[in-house]
C-alpha cells in the first residue's frame, strides 16, 4: 500500500522515470560495482523537468484549493527550482513571482542571462534579483516577495526554497521510492545504494521516508552540495520527522537512517572543484549524461570517489538519481569552454 494514497496529485510529469544502466561510466570506475541512473532529469516536457516537479506535483493542488493566483518562490540565479515554479505557474495558468539571491559568488559574464534564469524569463516569471547571500532557511526577500503580491492585489501561494521546508514538499520523493520498489521487480533485483544531492533537503527526506518503509532508508547517500552540513542535516531530520508524520510511517526514522556524506561540497555551494568538473566530464564522455556545477556535478563526483574508495562492496549494484539542473552550465561556460 502507498504512503501517498490520501493525497491530491496534480500530473506535471510523464510519469514513472526510466532507471537505466551505465556501462561505459561502470567500467571506468573498475565495472566492479554496477552503476545506474533514475533519470529525473528526463521527466516532463515543462521546461526540461527535474526533481522540483515531483515535489510540485503534490504542492499545485493545495496552491489551487487556496485559491491563489500567483505562485512565490526562491533560489539562487540559477535556480533549478525558480525555473520549475515558473513553468508549473505557466502550465496551470498562474502568475509567479520568483526571488533570485546571489547564492553563488561565481562571476561569469552571463551568469544571470542564461539557462534556468533565462528560461524562467521566457515563462513570464516576475523574476526579482536581491544581493543576498546563501541559506537554505526562511528569508526576508521572499517574506517581501509574498507582501507585494498581496498590495498589488493579487493572491499569493508561498513554496519555500526546493519546495523544501513545505508541509508537501518531500512527498514525491515517497512516489520516487516506491516507484523504484516497483521497478526492481521488473528488473528482478534490489538496489544496494542510492545515492542523491541535498542542499535544502526534501529530495532525500522524502527518499529516506519512502524508503524506511522498506527498511532501507540507510542505504539513500546523500551528498551534501550546501556546504553548511549542520543546517542542512537539522533541515532534513525535521522534514522526515514532519513527512513520517504525515503519511503515518508509523516510527520514527532513525539517526542512523540519515546518511549525509559532506566531503563533496567545497569549496562552496555552487562553485565546482576541479573534481567536480572532473566528474562532470566523465560523465559526459562516458554516458553523455549531463550533470552541472552546483547539484549533480557533485553527487556525480561523489558517487565516482567513494566507488573508487571501496565504499561500496564489489558487485553492489548504485543507483544515482540524476534530478536534472544541466541549464546551469550554461552560466559556467568558461569552465567548460574548451570541454
Amino acid at each position: 500500500m502507498s504512503l501517498l494514497e490520501k493525497f491530491e496529485r496534480y500530473p506535471l510529469t510523464f510519469g514513472a522515470t526510466p532507471i537505466e544502466h551505465l556501462p561505459r561510466l561502470t567500467e571506468a570506475l573498475g565495472g566492479k560495482v554496477q552503476i545506474y541512473a533514475k533519470r529525473e532529469d528526463c521527466n516532463s516536457g515543462l521546461a526540461m523537468g527535474g526533481n522540483k516537479l515531483r515535489k510540485l506535483e503534490y504542492i499545485v493542488p493545495d496552491a489551487i484549493a487556496s485559491g491563489a493566483d500567483t505562485l512565490v518562490s526562491i533560489g539562487g540565479v540559477q535556480s533549478n527550482h525558480t525555473r520549475m515554479v515558473a513553468a508549473t505557474a505557466a502550465k496551470i495558468g498562474m502568475k509567479s513571482v520568483v526571488i533570485q539571491e546571489k547564492w553563488v559568488p561565481h562571476h561569469d559574464a552571463v551568469y544571470d542571462r542564461v539557462g534556468n534564469i533565462l528560461m524562467t524569463r521566457l515563462m513570464g516569471a516576475d523574476s526579482r534579483l536581491v544581493e543576498d547571500g546563501f541559506d537554505i532557511g526562511i528569508r526576508k526577500s521572499w517574506e517581501d516577495a509574498i507582501q507585494s503580491v498581496k498590495d498589488a492585489g493579487g493572491k499569493p501561494y508561498a513554496i519555500p526554497a526546493g519546495a523544501s521546508v513545505h508541509k508537501f514538499g518531500a512527498l514525491g520523493y515517497i512516489g520516487f521510492a516506491e516507484e523504484v520498489a516497483e521497478q526492481e521487480k521488473e528488473l528482478g533485483f534490489t538496489f544496494d545504494y542510492i545515492v542523491v544531492c541535498v542542499v535544502t533537503g526534501s529530495t532525500q527526506a522524502g527518499m529516506v521516508v519512502g524508503f524506511a518503509a522498506q527498511d532501507r532508508a540507510d542505504r539513500v547517500i546523500g551528498i551534501d552540495a550546501s556546504g553548511t552540513l549542520e543546517q542542512t542535516r537539522a533541515q532534513v531530520r525535521q522534514i522526515v520527522d514532519n513527512t513520517a508524520e504525515l503519511v503515518g510511517l508509523g516510527r520514527e526514522v532513525r539517526e542512523d537512517e540519515i546518511v549525509i556524506n559532506p566531503d563533496y561540497a567545497y569549496p562552496a555551494y555552487g562553485v565546482p572543484s576541479e573534481e567536480t568538473n572532473e566528474a562532470i566530464r566523465l560523465a559526459a564522455r562516458t554516458e553523455a549524461m549531463m550533470t552541472d556545477p552546483v547539484y549533480e556535478g557533485k553527487s556525480m563526483q561523489g558517487m565516482i570517489d567513494l566507488t573508487r574508495k571501496g565504499f561500496f562492496p564489489e558487485g553492489s549494484k548504485v543507483l544515482y538519481a540524476h534530478l536534472g539542473g544541466a541549464p546551469a552550465l550554461n552560466g559556467y561556460s568558461y569552465y567548460y569552454r574548451n570541454g
